[in-house]
């Protein structure tokens, strides 16, 4: 079995230097075979693996040890249990279809090989970051998906603009690294260890132990590490206020939209916090902030998508909003419904991005939802598989979202810390304006008029079969995934693999109440994010099927309102003015004044005439008359005779 451990992350890697390093060599054709071939074998090992642990056989072991320093070992580890199992089978099986689509979308792109590599590579790095053991491995996988990213996002790099956002992506992720980094310091240096076996074992025991932050202010130390960790968490899966890269990273091709927003790196934050509950639970303090940093996420970035007409872009705050609710239920102790959310997110998020991509070719790269409509009856496929997406987005009873989204509301309205009331409004306020962005892009897409210019129109089909078939597979766990709710959610299905107090395990108690889907879909009916849904469903029928011209009044009468959501609060604004701007400003001050009068002035030129004095000075000492030489020679023999005398 530790064989096909190490399979699961080498697959791809070997499909990522193949595609890579020979890919002009083995061509087209081959590098997509080789690439897909390897990660369809990393998910059936995967998949074996996942029925080897629900069996109950879970490892924890050491690959290699890369570095020894006195008795702390850096080492390569994997640890397979149910939570790490589950992410790599929902990983590898998106970024299969991922692939597959890939095959369609990027044909004729002078970068096919390269993008499968990186796609690839990306793949590999998720895996090693799921599958890890302890803190340096973890470190590896997350800096690798951002290092991929960074390539993917700006893998049209003859684009300003995808310059621009896969920079801002790097650089918004180094913040939270940076925090990151400080809080496994923080780890290494109070329990001498960065095996997560030991680190929890060790944990309970310095719950006491305070530091200080700043001088004179004590903070707990395991809040201060948890907090670190969350900054971490907050940078990779995009939570206010370090989200503003992740819309922008739509530069970047479809596919790797998907494969980034669905099931990878934005969720290598929620998968962290999860895999740390036995330290997390023992500080309300970060249980708190995470509470009310994911609740703003939530409703504020949902709000945002309303008002976007670029169909990636509406899907990209929709992945925001979603990974709020995952945050909300982390901080509400809900780990398990957070993970379980996480995978059927993947799911129905991964249908909405390869729909709208299969709807921007059909478009011919045509991005503006404005122009669009009326494509039901051209890509019947593209939108039954959308169609089905967006109820799980919505949360309507029976699909897999419903389940996931409902439990999170729910445990959040049981839970007892601080801040929940918060995060509880955020949590049920978005539900009706989730289904209201997911809808409008639904019916202003594939219903009503067709917008298109004659040419567009006359020329729309349905996508080739390589793009189609991934929709139809994924749709097929967005309906399901939810049905396994009660082992996943209410059951032991991850005992011993998260760790939640008693006092906080809101779980348990909603776990009380759970008679079944069919009961939790009748139950539903009589409450209140059912009908939320239904409210924000009908809300964009009507508005963007049939009275088409309110939303044009609501926008003209909304102003300020609108203008702010449309600059999505002026948030890049401000941090291009205070970071990027203040940066450029301290540039300057430093130029001026420490380069040219400082450097420049004061100590190269300042020292140059300095010598210059010096010299023409001691130049009127060297005349070339005996008795100038001798009064010198009598001054510095009096000189002399002072200072030893005294």
């Amino acid at each position: 079995m530790q064989t096909l451990y190490l399979l699961v992350p080498i697959a791809p890697l070997i499909g990522a230097l193949a595609a890579g390093l020979f890919g002009r060599y083995i061509g087209t054709i081959w590098s997509h075979r080789v690439t897909i071939s390897l990660v369809f074998v990393s998910l059936i090992a995967s998949f074996i693996i996942f029925l080897d642990v629900l069996e109950g056989n879970v490892y924890n072991g050491t690959v290699y040890t890369w570095l020894v320093t006195g008795d702390t070992r850096f080492e390569i580890g994997f640890l397979i249990d149910q939570l790490s199992a589950t992410m790599m089978v929902v990983v590898s099986l998106v970024s299969l279809m991922v692939h597959i689509y890939t095959i369609g979308y990027m044909h004729g792109d002078p970068g096919y090989q390269r993008f499968f590599s990186y796609i690839s590579l990306f793949t590999f790095s998720m895996m090693m970051l799921v599958m890890s053991n302890n803190f340096l491995q973890l470190f590896f996988g997350w800096e690798a998906v951002g290092l991929v990213s960074y390539l993917l996002i700006g893998f049209w790099y003859t684009r300003p603009t995808a310059i621009y956002a896969n920079l801002k992506a790097f650089l918004v992720n180094r913040v939270g690294d940076f925090g990151f980094l400080l809080g496994i310091a923080l780890v290494l240096m109070y329990f001498g260890s960065l095996d997560y076996a030991t680190v929890f074992e060790q944990a309970p025991d310095i719950v006491a132990e305070t530091i200080e932050v700043v001088p004179g202010a004590s903070w707990l130390v395991i809040t201060v590490i948890c907090i670190l960790l969350f900054i971490g968490a907050m940078g990779k899966s995009a939570q206010f206020p370090l989200h503003v890269w992740l819309p922008d990273s739509m530069e970047g091709p479809t596919p790797i939209s998907a494969l980034i927003h669905a099931a990878t790196m934005v969720t290598a934050g929620i998968f962290m916090v999860a895999r740390m509950s036995p330290l997390f639970e023992l500080s309300d303090v970060a249980l708190s902030t995470i509470l009310v940093v994911g609740g703003i996420t939530t409703l504020f970035m949902a709000l945002v998508a309303v008002v976007q007409n670029d169909i990636k872009r509406v899907v990209a705050y929709s992945t925001l909003s979603q990974l709020g609710y995952m945050t909300v239920a982390l901080g509400a102790s809900a780990y398990s419904a957070a993970i379980f959310h996480l995978m059927t997110h993947a799911f129905f998020k991964a249908v909405l991005f390869l729909g709208a991509g299969s709807v921007i070719i059909a478009m011919h790269h045509e991005q503006n939802m404005e122009k669009m409509g009326g494509l039901k009856k051209y890509m019947p496929i593209t939108y039954w598989t959308m169609f089905i997406a967006a109820l799980a987005s919505a949360g309507v009873p029976g699909f897999s979202g419903f389940f996931s989204k409902d439990a999170i509301i729910e445990a959040v309205g049981f839970a007892d810390i601080p801040g929940v009331s918060f995060a509880y409004f955020c949590v049920l306020a978005t539900v009706f304006v989730t289904a209201l962005y997911t809808f409008r892009l639904l019916f202003m897409t594939f219903h009503g008029k067709p917008r298109m210019d004659e040419h567009t129109k006359e020329h729309l089909q349905e996508s080739p079969w390589v793009v189609t078939l991934p929709l139809v597979i994924l749709a097929i766990p967005t309906v399901a995934a939810g049905w396994f709710i009660g082992p996943i959610v209410f059951g032991d299905y991850f005992n011993n693999v998260i760790y939640v107090l008693p006092e906080h395990d809101a779980i348990e108690k909603l776990g009380a109440e759970f008679t079944g889907i069919g009961g939790m879909m009748v139950h539903a009916l009589s409450t209140a994010p059912f009908w939320l849904s239904v409210g924000g469903i009908f809300t964009a029928w009507y508005l963007y099927t049939v009275r088409t011209d309110i939303p044009g009044k609501i926008k003209a009468v909304s102003g300020p309102i609108y203008t702010l959501l449309d600059r999505k609060y002026y948030i890049d604004e401000l941090y291009s003015w205070l970071f990027a701007g203040g940066t450029r400003a301290l540039g300057t001050v430093l130029w001026k004044f420490g380069d040219t009068k400082i450097i420049d002035g004061f100590m190269v030129n300042g020292s140059a005439k300095l010598v210059a004095w010096t010299a023409a000075l001691v130049k009127r000492f060297q005349t070339g008359y005996i008795y100038h030489y001798a009064f010198t020679m009598i001054v510095g023999i009096f000189a002399i005779l002072t200072l030893w005398l005294y």
